[in-house]
């Protein structure tokens, strides 16, 4: 997912009382005050998400409720993602995307039983909500939730916190959604996220968010996690980040999210085709593309941020980074960017161009980090 940043006048999430109190360094992002990082600091957060549990506030997310009983096939018709045999109580990854095969947005549509449940990009929510009505008018209701917050419990002792505050959640596995109290406040929840680590996600009304962040900050294992170390642990997990790693200029196939391609909707599945840009995704899905996004180690110590230029042995440029930084858990340096297709093999060697320094750096799978996801 993503959360590019964009604005003037910065609106404030309903815990944004709560980040002063903590200490939080705040920042503009996406049109609001976001905490950047707390007085422990990034590298401190990042370790104790991995180590235990953080709690990150997402509420500038934009989250969407869709109703009626066309709701999943109207859906379907801008995704290439299969919607309507999607089953209640469970969630999926999709694109949106535009009539050239390119992204519009990543988000996460959950089945609520009679709705839909989607959660989109910060920077992207008021275009997503026009695209929607837009081609969506007259097939199913579509209301913006503004009245709900989103916190994130993400690591490896978010399971025991939240087995502990709603014992019910212990059954959950990854991408399984429900509803639960939780500070007195009925939310609902997905054990998903985007760290790499296992988690939740929480939607609660934001008259409680302030009291259920409170809750899950009492709990011994739980610290609060700013955007700084939110970006060093999904770069770490090799998650795109919408407007640095896949754009409108970028099909899925070019941003190696071809997994998020349900086999229902490509060439020979029963609802094959039929939304935006089919015809150019489908041709890249038979005959491959000309650039692709790759995992990057780079072999010194010097971080590879966004826009470095990657060249070949000959000095020729093949490529560009599209997200990089330091990689705590690995005590490295991180970086995912596009190369042509003949350079994206695991192994391969380049060099990135920092400062006028080329850096040595080597084509890498990723995650960098093990998934923990808790399937069951």
């Amino acid at each position: 997912m993503s959360d590019t940043s964009s604005a003037t006048v910065s609106a404030r999430t309903a815990l944004y009382d709560l980040h002063i109190e903590l200490g939080a360094k705040m920042v503009p992002f996406a049109g609001y005050d976001m905490p950047l990082q707390y007085p422990s600091g990034i590298l401190k957060e990042h370790k104790h998400a991995r180590a235990q549990a953080g709690l990150f506030d997402v509420s500038h997310m934009g989250q969407l409720r869709l109703s009626g009983p066309d709701a999943a096939a109207a859906l379907e018709s801008l995704v290439p993602v299969d919607i309507i045999d999607l089953p209640a109580n469970r969630q999926r990854y999709a694109v949106f995307t535009n009539p050239q095969g390119g992204i519009l947005d990543d988000l996460m549509v959950s089945n609520g039983g009679d709705h839909l449940f989607l959660v989109v990009n910060a920077a992207c929510k008021q275009q997503d909500t026009a695209h929607l009505r837009q081609h969506l008018a007259g097939r199913c209701q579509i209301e913006e939730l503004g009245d709900r917050s989103l916190v994130a419990l993400q690591g490896p002792a978010a399971a025991a916190v939240m087995a502990r505050l709603a014992p019910e959640t212990a059954q959950m596995v990854f991408m399984q959604t429900g509803k639960v109290t939780l500070a007195g406040a009925e939310c609902f929840i997905s054990r998903s996220g985007y760290t790499g680590e296992d988690g939740f996600e929480i939607s609660v009304p934001n008259a409680q968010a302030e009291a259920l962040a409170r809750l899950l900050l009492a709990q011994e294992e739980v610290a609060p996690i700013g955007l700084g170390a939110r970006d060093s642990l999904r770069l770490e997990a090799g998650l795109c980040l919408y407007g640095h790693d896949m754009d409108v200029s970028t099909t899925p196939v070019e941003a190696s999210l071809s997994w998020a391609l349900s086999k229902v909707r490509r060439p020979g599945g029963a609802r094959a085709g039929g939304y935006p840009g089919a015809a150019q995704i489908e041709q890249h899905l038979a005959q491959g593309v000309s650039r692709k996004r790759v995992g990057l180690l780079p072999l010194e110590r010097m971080p590879v941020r966004e826009g470095a230029e990657l060249v070949d042995a000959d000095g020729k440029v093949i490529g560009k980074v599209t997200s990089g930084g330091f990689g705590p858990t690995l005590d490295k340096p991180v970086a995912m960017g596009y190369v042509e297709t003949a350079f994206a093999k695991v192994g391969t060697q380049l060099h990135a161009l920092v400062r006028g320094k080329a850096v040595p750096v080597e084509v890498a799978a990723m995650p960098f980090t093990p998934a923990r996801y808790f399937r069951g």
